[in-house]
């Protein structure tokens, strides 16, 4: 039996899913997707699970799609053969869709290098934290295309248009620190701790908020980046008035009152 491709574990109210790759530093084949999606489907399936790691197994943490997949030869109808838009369209992007809707906080462990589509799967989970020697590159330009997999996006709302744009024309190596002071990425696991368990402590923490209102501060904040006030302020309004009918409203607001701990369930 081959080694899976993705590797699924929880640890109390957090899954911790490892793409299991590191021979390819974790390059995505399609029946990896299909492995991920697997694994997400576990998450959305156990009301237990309140958050998620996602990290790679090895040196990387993701090093995009694997190329080999793609027919280069020479020969008729090269060109459908070797087209990366099915791929993109069939599985990178169904992959981003299903993390930016997933009902719980992810939190990206970028233990090493996250090249191409592996750094857009970063910057796609909700916080993300690097080890010190992590890397960010975008490789695209280096092989004739632009981000793909929700970089063009990604990177335009956290970097701004000046240093998303040297990113991805220069496609030069972005450290673990500048990434960090830029706003690429969350925080920097400190020196002598595993980026792994630094993030495994974070998604620990979002597990014991109210899920349904951390989800839904995604889903507006995102919102945010296309819509005018007016149609924010009705979003706000909205979210509000679904929340006010959770169990962990109700809690939060009498643990505020009675000045003692929320002991909120997720509902």
């Amino acid at each position: 039996m081959s080694e899976p491709t993705v590797l699924f574990e929880t640890r109390g109210a957090v899954a911790l899913v490892t793409l299991n790759r590191p021979q390819a530093l974790n390059s995505f084949t399609r029946a990896m997707h299909e492995a991920l999606w697997s694994a997400l489907d576990r998450i959305e399936a156990d009301p237990a699970v309140r958050a998620a790691v996602i990290t790679g197994a090895g040196r990387g943490f993701c090093a995009g799609a694997d190329l080999s997949e793609f027919d280069f030869s020479d020969g008729p109808d090269r060109i459908h053969r070797a087209d990366p838009g099915p791929v993109i369209d069939q599985a990178f992007n169904p992959t981003v869709r299903r993390l930016t809707a997933l009902r719980v906080p992810t939190v990206a462990a970028v233990n090493g290098v996250a090249a191409g589509a592996g750094a857009s799967l970063a910057m796609t989970c909700d916080l993300a934290i690097a080890a010190p020697g992590a890397t960010f590159i975008q490789a695209f330009s280096r092989i004739g295309l632009i981000p793909d997999a929700g970089g063009t996006w990604f990177l335009v709302k956290k970097l701004g248009l000046a240093r998303a744009m040297g990113c991805a024309l220069l496609g030069d190596k972005v450290g673990a620190a500048d990434a960090k002071a830029w706003g690429l990425i969350w925080d920097v696991a400190p020196e002598g701790q595993d980026c792994v368990a630094a993030a495994l402590g974070l998604a620990q923490r979002l597990a014991t908020l109210p899920t349904k209102a951390l989800v839904e501060t995604r889903r507006a904040m995102r919102a945010a980046a296309s819509n005018d006030l007016d149609t924010q302020l009705d979003l706000e309004r909205d979210t509000q008035s679904a929340l006010g009918r959770t169990h962990d409203y109700f809690e939060g607001v009498a643990a505020f009152l009675q000045k003692r701990a929320p002991q909120f369930k997720g509902e």
